[in-house]
């Protein structure tokens, strides 16, 4: 096929439903691209995973290609006792995503340390006003609140890159923010929808019951699409700073790393913080370094000491 006919392709819209138009462009895939396997070419989302299994054979034939031979002579059993297991379906479905965000987006990821002492103070010291017991909110809850109020003063990390033939920005009106979680089965990342508009104690209360409805696998899946930006934390584990990929279509993801207290030299003495790592990875494609380091001391802003979020308890 020469050139000219394959961009006539392109140019004349595939026939499908409007779910499997949608799963194609959660995907990142031109669904002009598919071959249809039903009547008149009509695209199913069996032809998209298709497509892109193609995609990705003809990217391991060419990492094969350029390997050294030498690899291929030998299997794992060759050296000792080995056991082979089923990869576990969510992280089957969830590799689909990732190799399509890793090669699909130019990533690139910015490290910084935010100072969380006043919030971890402020955290700590919350109580029932009736009962007079502690309260316990989440530090997620609170980052999730300073994470809406950058979004809106950033509104390119809250967009979407449309259709590769349009190559437009879709910028989202609303904050719906992912957060990762870990189940036995692998990571999910459900949203917490309309963030901007909830108290962070309702915020807290609706991350205990998502988390529960992934690791039973209760989950709505609509639940898991449709996202501002994610939140991915190694808080509860450990780890400083590493490199998130962007869950897609969003085009930004924040980690976040483990506290710790550390000396911090502030107006020429040494005083004993509580220090947050962050890690920022976004789409070089919209957001370049500057506006990534400009939304990075915004977000410390909202964090730190000028903990704003109080009023939204």
């Amino acid at each position: 096929m020469s050139d000219f006919e394959k961009q006539k392709n392109l140019n004349q819209p595939s026939s499908a439903s409007p779910k499997t138009r949608k799963f194609a462009r959660e995907m990142g895939i031109n669904i002009n691209q598919v071959s249809g396997s039903q009547r008149g070419g009509r695209v199913v989302e069996d032809d998209v995973k298709n497509f892109i299994s193609s995609k990705m054979m003809n990217v391991s034939e060419i990492k094969e290609s350029k390997s050294n031979k030498i690899k291929n002579e030998f299997e794992h059993f060759d050296f000792g006792e080995i056991e082979i297991k089923d990869i576990p379906r969510v992280k089957k479905l969830a590799s689909t995503y990732l190799v399509n965000s890793w090669t699909t987006i130019p990533h690139v990821t910015n490290h910084d340390e935010v100072d969380i002492t006043e919030m971890d103070n402020f955290r700590s010291t919350l109580t029932n006003i009736y009962s007079g017991e502690k309260i316990k909110i989440t530090p997620l809850a609170f980052i999730i609140k300073a994470l809406v109020a950058s979004l809106k003063k950033f509104p390119n990390f809250n967009s979407s890159i449309d259709d590769i033939t349009n190559g437009k920005m879709i910028l989202k009106k609303y904050y719906h923010v992912g957060v990762a979680v870990d189940t036995p089965n692998g990571l999910m990342v459900p949203k917490i929808r309309n963030a901007n508009t909830k108290k962070i104690l309702s915020i807290s209360k609706e991350l205990k019951e998502l988390s529960e409805l992934c690791r039973n696998l209760k989950i709505d899946k609509k639940e898991l699409f449709g996202g501002s930006m994610t939140i991915t934390s190694l808080g509860g584990i450990g780890g400083s700073f590493f490199t998130p990929i962007i869950n897609y279509p969003e085009v930004a993801i924040l980690g976040i790393g483990k506290s710790q207290k550390k000396q911090i030299l502030i107006n020429g003495k040494f005083q004993i913080r509580t220090m947050l790592p962050i890690s920022l990875s976004y789409d070089h494609r919209i957001i370049d370094g500057a506006e990534a380091a400009r939304f990075n001391n915004d977000l410390k802003d909202n964090l730190g000491r000028n903990f704003a979020y109080k009023l939204a308890i």
